[in-house]
């Protein structure tokens, strides 16, 4: 196997040095692809070609679709009738509101699949709440960001399919069953942290749960979780693909947004459209560029020499386990999700599988990797969003987030070291 040492230096320390400038990071990738590619006398035509076999992907037509379904639903009037059956089921233990804030989030999660717009629409409404019932402000916001990453796993994700797409032969239905129990093991998690910091606190409990509340809130949020089961349940019954699923999910969350919840008019919608194509063409911009950067990666064997290096550091699977969610928390330091999940997964994914971890839990663990990178310095976006929404400065919402990071750590390492809890589901249903 010929190495070319210096193109890697050429590739990858160009990209680290522009992001640390804090290039956009398309440009760093892209840009550190071409540098490597003139230092190896290949033609530019060559990022041409790789960037439209990056995006010229059947299965990848699902992304857009999803993330359209979330913001058309995020807008329709869902966020206030999710908070509503969180409250029925949870609000009367102690820090009441904590554990609506958390439900909540699951609830939403399989409806927006994305953890910057669950902070964006549940903590606009959750926070000023939870300030105004006695919440200390950083709390508040970081209940709210941390519990947002667990819609990162609960399904429909756009970021499973961009990870399924990545890894190569990966079932989505198979990833999007497997999200469920890790996804509800990080509420709990999450939840008990919260009861702990609540009774030091002695943050206020909410009424005490009603049977009767709960079934007419579930009835009012039945149209919004069926979206849900639509797209689970038709993707791993075999009746449509996740593309197709994905456009049924479309019309369904308009009808939805427009005739029965009527949370949305026409106007509005518009307005909605718009930023899903802002947010659509950063993910399929990273997605194309992305491709580049990978096929640089493949040839150049860098893959394989990352396997080799930590093999010859240890042979102990445990070890080996661990330094991969080390490194994938470093990147999540500096790197955004979906550029992380398309560098990383070529790289990383044949390590993994030497240290015996099946590509659907190494989907979750990368996936949950990413979300803890969300919500931390210097490139967090959600913890961004977070200090933005609840007017709180970032450092201060740092210092409270930390007892949560031990929460995600925690579920983390019961992901990376507990096959089980990823593959039961699918497993069970035993999805192709």
């Amino acid at each position: 196997m010929a190495v070319n040492t210096t193109a890697i230096v050429i590739l990858l320390v160009s990209f680290l040095v522009m992001i640390m400038l804090r290039f956009q990071i398309a440009y760093a990738v892209a840009l550190s692809s071409i540098f490597c590619l003139l230092y190896q006398g290949l033609p530019l035509t060559t990022v041409c070609q790789h960037m439209v076999k990056g995006i010229n992907s059947f299965s990848l037509m699902a992304v857009p679709f999803f993330i359209t379904m979330g913001c058309i639903m995020g807008t329709g009037g869902i966020s206030e009738k999710l908070i509503a059956l969180a409250d029925s089921c949870v609000g009367w233990m102690t820090g009441g509101m904590a554990m609506v804030n958390i439900v909540a989030s699951y609830f939403f999660g399989g409806i927006s699949g994305s953890a910057a717009a669950d902070t964006a629409s549940l903590g606009s409404i959750l926070i000023p709440m939870m300030v105004e019932q006695g919440y200390d402000d950083d709390f508040s916001t970081a209940v709210t960001i941390t519990s947002s990453c667990e819609g990162l796993l609960v399904p429909p994700s756009h970021n499973m399919v961009i990870y399924a797409m990545s890894a190569g032969g990966v079932s989505v239905g198979s990833l999007f069953l497997a999200g469920y129990i890790p996804g509800a093991l990080l509420a709990i998690s999450l939840m008990v942290g919260s009861y702990i910091i609540s009774k030091k606190r002695h943050y206020p409990k909410g009424d005490k749960f009603n049977i009767i509340k709960f079934l007419k809130q579930l009835c009012t949020s039945f149209w919004a979780l069926a979206a849900v089961v639509i797209v689970v349940v038709g993707v791993v019954g075999g009746m449509f693909t996740a593309t197709e699923s994905a456009a049924i999910a479309v019309i369904y969350s308009l009808i939805v947004s427009l005739f029965i919840y009527k949370g949305i008019d026409l106007k509005g919608l518009w307005k909605t459209l718009e930023q899903c194509i802002d947010t659509l063409s950063i993910v399929l911009i990273l997605i194309a560029t992305s491709s580049v950067f990978g096929y640089c990666l493949t040839t150049l064997h860098v893959p394989d020499l990352a396997a080799n290096a930590i093999r010859g550091l240890t042979n102990n699977l445990f070890l080996i386990a661990l330094l991969i969610n080390l490194i994938l928390l470093v990147l999540g330091c500096i790197m955004d999700m979906a550029p992380i999940i398309l560098i990383a997964t070529p790289i990383l994914l044949p390590i993994a599988h030497t240290a015996g971890i099946n590509p659907i839990q190494f989907g979750i663990m990368i996936i949950l990797n990413c979300g803890i990178g969300l919500l931390t310095p210097p490139v967090g976006a959600v913890l961004f969003i977070g200090s933005a929404v609840g007017k709180v400065k970032m450092e201060k919402v740092v210092k409270a987030t930390l007892p949560f990071y031990l929460c995600m750590i925690i579920v983390l390492m019961l992901i990376t070291f507990f096959p089980e809890i990823s593959l039961f589901l699918p497993n069970l249903f035993a999805t192709k």
